[in-house]
């Protein structure tokens, strides 16, 4: 399978559409077939040599770089950005034979609080950074705070706003309430790109996931995303396989191209070949680009390093080795 590598991070907007019910109500979600589907994908679907080295340089390029913990100082942040800027050891790239890779992550995301010292981190780059909002992880502070959170994390620098949506509106099939949510969170976001959270895990069923999906990008989001990382339940394929269909029944039906961001759990280089693969067979090419396609996490790349290592040299790198390890 043939690898396209594109350079622009650059962002298509998603202005919304008004709340389409009927799309709802005709929604259909087999379960069994859905297991069926994503079962095919660790058993048959691979990739390897020199074809996986280049997949997996991919896998870098839509990475969101992400710490999200109680810990977090501007060190920690610091060092992050730092690995953002250059993600794989420039002797691994020359031993792979491509040296000349201008190669960084799609964003860094952090913590409202960790916002400026991101931003200070990252001058010079094109890597945007991404501010998790409105209450994450687990959406549950009032709205009006949501709002002033989205509009000072993009006053501080913040090109990216990862959102979360309340469940309850989900779990009681109050559509309109996610919707009027959603769209706010959009009109609060101004001109920084939103990534709309819908925690998978806490919705019940693939149909919720589904429905949610639909009304989130009805709303204006530019990304959908699983998981916080943060649910018992955060990212599967299963549920991204819905969520890849409802965003190509929303392309069909407006033109409007959507992205997708699987985040939480996501640590083994096979995981991120898994999920490039499924974006490519139910997508095509162009949604498996930074601009439409993310992997959310924060141990993955010391994978993709170790694995890249031994397609070079043939063995793996202690852990010890790794700048994030």
């Amino acid at each position: 399978m043939a690898l396209v590598l594109s350079q622009t991070h650059a962002l298509p907007r998603n202005p919304g559409t008004p709340l389409d019910l009927g799309m709802l109500e005709e929604a259909r979600v087999n379960r069994s077939a859905v297991e069926r589907r994503v079962a095919t994908l660790p058993a048959r679907r691979t990739v390897k040599k020199a074809w996986q080295a280049a997949w997996l340089l991919h896998a870098v390029r839509t990475l969101d770089l992400t710490t999200l913990s109680g810990d977090d100082t501007p060190g920690t942040v610091r060092r992050l950005c730092a690995k953002a800027r250059r993600p794989v050891q420039p002797d691994l790239l020359a031993a792979l034979g491509v040296e000349g890779l201008r190669l960084t992550v799609g964003a860094v995301c952090v913590y409202h609080e960790m916002v400026p010292t991101a931003v200070e981190a990252l001058l010079g780059t094109d890597i945007p950074v991404a501010a998790v909002s409105t209450g994450f992880p687990a959406g549950l502070n009032p709205h009006r705070l949501k709002l002033q959170e989205i509009e000072a994390s993009v006053a501080a620098g913040a090109r990216e706003v990862d959102v979360v949506i309340s469940r309850r509106h989900v779990l009681t099939g109050n559509w309109p309430a996610l919707y009027q949510e959603v769209r706010e969170f959009r009109e609060a976001c101004g001109e920084a790109h939103m990534k709309v959270i819908l925690a998978v895990g806490e919705l019940g069923t693939l149909k919720n996931v589904y429905k949610a999906s639909m009304v989130a990008m009805q709303a204006g989001a530019d990304f959908i995303k699983t998981s916080t990382g943060k649910e018992a339940v955060n990212a599967t394929l299963e549920s991204g396989l819905v969520m890849l269909r409802a965003i190509r029944a929303y392309h069909q039906a407006t033109g409007y191209q959507v992205g997708f961001k699987p985040a939480g759990g996501i640590r083994s280089a096979k995981q991120a070949l898994d999920w490039l693969i499924l974006v490519r067979e139910e997508l095509g090419v162009d949604w498996m680009q930074p601009r439409l396609f993310r992997i959310g996490a924060s141990a993955l790349l010391n994978d993709i390093e170790r694995q890249l290592t031994h397609l070079a040299y043939g063995r793996y790198a202690s852990m010890q080795y790794q700048p994030l390890g």
